[in-house]
């Protein structure tokens, strides 16, 4: 346990932020879902609109490095890959 008073300082601030990190990693596991789910109802519509409210989301946390930005980019590429698919279908 931390011991002096800079110790407990810095483990209330990284419990703090462990907690904000949890609840913002677990938007963009939801938002990435959203789209993931309209694209297996082949919901056209529903998953672009869905895919346009991910991408911020993805691009700001990985810029402040919650997630890999290559991360961030694989999963905007292989989501617009199925978009593009069930719209050409």
């Amino acid at each position: 346990m931390a011991n002096s008073p800079q110790a407990r300082k810095r483990a209330l601030q990284s419990e703090k932020r462990r907690v904000l990190h949890a609840s913002q990693r677990s938007m963009v596991r939801s938002s990435i879902k959203k789209v993931t789910k309209a694209i297996d109802a082949k919901d056209t519509d529903a998953a672009r609109n869905a895919y346009n409210e991910m991408v911020p989301l993805l691009d700001r946390y990985a810029g402040r490095g919650l997630i890999h930005k290559n991360k961030a980019a694989r999963h905007k590429h292989r989501l617009a890959q199925h978009i593009k698919a069930l719209s050409e279908a």
